[in-house]
């Protein structure tokens, strides 16, 4: 049997999706069985979001049984080795080095789509190039800092890491929540205008989402109200956040934007957070579109979920970051800080460890805190200490089973009294405002999109629940009906929504419209005809989720194991949380999903090492 054959069995076993097969063919269906057996894969993988096929994985599914087994066995006994197989890649005109112009590139034993190994390149090129800006006379700039961060006995890493983007143009600040990331961000850039030297200073903030936007410019706005700045200074701080694509000028049906490297953004200063949801295109557009004397500062947490399409930017970025500070820099930092900042060892990467700080110490959950402790233990993949976390009887969590009918009920019974405030809220027809800040106090998640545990099936059945309680009058000739909650799935920049934006159906006198937050503060109504794509949003899922807070948040997990659940789903859906975490899951399941790690393939952290 030939590859092409062996390929389209594979596609009819579901071992591969017909688009792998297809691309396969389009840029390699005459070439080596090798060749094309890379092609689909490298396919499949970016569909998973991989940035790249390492050739080392070039093996045979150990998961798979019976003729899918026998089937991968067909694939893989082709090319007799790793070595084979890049031979004969080199060899192929749809491969190069990324010198040409070739659909693959092979560079380090990792083929690449060409677009995404030019993409990893210039995102290396650009973190590795972030060095240190015009030497100054520390002396105002460590009074400026000692002015706004209160003395310590022990190391303050906002401090630290005010300092590192005080004296860096490109910085990276992780941390999870609650380790005063805005707060970091607004004394920063409060030291950035007291002691800046040019007459202007242009700062814009920015987040991939409207929710994550909006959530920015509210907490740093109230963080910055509270630092000693005169009124003229206070005209050069950010009002408001705005959505990344926003911000770079999506243009409404294409994936053409107005800012880019022949036309880059007209700002001095920078803040991007949540960074951990930028995929690898969007953070190469981005940084295309900076100007070269630009000061970028992005915020985020490691930890959490990467960003549903290709890469993992920030932690592969943050990989580093244990690595420590060069010597140089560690002296620097002690200099303009006052405490003694340790070093690493050797300067590889030296470059961007030197722009990193990590904030280890959490504000919000303290040794009396359940979700605090539930996450820590998430994020370590310790079993035992969930376990001792839940033994404790900590009143902000509860673990509940979620494996029968009468369990699954139980758990919808508890949603309608979560929504409780939302729907008394929609009885007495508040204002639109009222009625959206009531529904982001609550929320479902769910690690699947489909199935009785995934968001469809749980909103089906939510619904049904509010009908029979008749909180909400469901229609058989539409889906729309009044508090019917939606999250927009699809930019809109005509509309100015965005992917993850959420609205509440609501008729106010002029008919039903959809209501909808925006990033300044105001509320904007849209007729339901004219959204985009968009699902109902009683529930979503965790990857959805990011950059959003609830006062209660409430995490459903499927009833059996699934690849999808992981380690790092878990910690973003625990941490989404601010008072009150409910879990619906058997606690065999919980254990062995965070002994699994979600892995995105790329060669981003060991190009940062040849590059610095």
């Amino acid at each position: 049997m030939t590859m092409v054959n062996l390929l389209m069995e594979a596609a009819q076993q579901k071992l591969l999706r017909p688009l792998d097969v297809q691309f396969a063919l389009m840029v390699a269906e005459n070439d080596k069985p090798a060749v094309l057996l890379a092609a689909a894969l490298l396919s499949r993988d970016a569909g998973e979001g991989h940035v790249c096929l390492p050739l080392s994985r070039f093996h045979a599914d150990e998961q798979a049984t019976g003729r899918a087994q026998a089937l991968w066995q067909q694939l893989f006994a082709l090319p007799e080795s790793v070595d084979d197989i890049e031979a004969q890649l080199l060899a192929s005109p749809a491969v190069s080095d990324g010198s040409g112009a070739t659909p693959l590139v092979l560079c380090e034993g990792r083929l690449y789509l060409n677009r995404m190994w030019h993409n990893e390149l210039a995102i290396a090129r650009f973190f590795s190039q972030g060095g240190p800006l015009t030497s100054a006379d520390e002396a105002p700039l460590t009074a400026t800092l000692a002015a706004l961060f209160p003395a310590s006995t022990d190391i303050d890493w906002q401090k630290v890491a005010a300092a590192v983007a005080l004296t860096r143009r490109i910085s990276v600040i992780s941390g999870g929540p609650g380790t005063g990331k805005t707060t970091t961000v607004a004394k920063l850039l409060a030291a950035l205008i007291q002691t800046k030297t040019q007459p202007k200073c242009r700062i814009r903030l920015a987040a991939p989402t409207g929710k994550a936007a909006a959530r920015l410019t509210e907490s740093l706005g109230a963080a910055l109200r509270e630092l000693p700045l005169t009124d003229e200074q206070k005209k050069w701080l950010p009002t408001e956040a705005g959505t990344l694509h926003r911000l770079l000028g999506a243009q409404p049906g294409s994936q053409r934007l107005r800012y880019h490297a022949g036309n880059p953004l007209h700002l001095d200063v920078l803040v991007v957070d949540e960074a951990s949801m930028i995929d690898l295109p969007m953070m190469a557009r981005l940084i295309a579109a900076l100007p070269e004397h630009a000061r970028v500062i992005f915020l985020g947490d490691r930890d959490q979920l990467a960003s549903v399409e290709a890469g993992a930017v920030l932690g592969d970025i943050c990989a580093w970051v244990n690595a420590g500070y060069t010597p140089e820099r560690a002296q620097e930092l002690s200099r303009l800080t006052g405490f003694t900042v340790p070093s690493g060892a050797g300067t590889e990467a030296g470059p961007l460890r030197d722009s990193l700080c990590l904030l280890q110490k959490s504000y919000r959950f303290g040794s009396d805190s359940g979700i605090g402790q539930l996450a820590r233990a998430v994020n370590n993949g310790d079993a035992r200490a969930i376990n001792t976390v839940f033994e404790q009887g900590f009143s902000d969590i509860a673990l509940k089973p979620l494996q029968t009918t009468t369990e699954y009920e139980a758990m919808l019974l508890d949603a309608v009294a979560g929504y409780a405030d939302y729907l008394a809220q929609l009885k007495t027809r508040a204002e639109p405002a009222d009625v959206l800040a009531a529904f982001s106090q609550y929320q479902l998640l769910c690690a699947l999109r489909e199935g009785p545990y995934g968001v469809s099936g749980v909103n089906e059945q939510l619904e049904n629940a509010l009908a029979r309680k008749r909180h909400i009058t469901l229609s058989r000739h539409s889906r729309w009906y009044e508090g019917r909650p939606v999250m927009i799935a699809r930019n809109d920049s005509a509309l100015g929504l965005f992917n993850g934006d959420i609205g509440i159906a609501l008729d106010r006198g002029t008919g039903l419209r959809v209501w909808f937050p925006m990033p300044d503060g105001s509320i904007k109504s849209v007729q339901p005809s004219r959204l985009p794509e968009h699902d109902t949003a009683w529930a979503m899922t965790v990857h959805k989720s990011q950059g959003s807070e609830f006062n209660h948040a409430a995490l459903i997990l499927p009833s059996q194991s699934v690849p999808l659940v992981t380690r790092e789903l878990v910690y973003t859906a625990i941490t989404r949380a601010k008072q009150q975490l409910s879990l619906y899951a058997d606690k065999r399941l919980l254990e062995k999903a965070i002994t699994v790690r979600t892995e995105r393939r790329s060669g981003l952290a060991a190009l940062f090492a040849r590059l610095g």
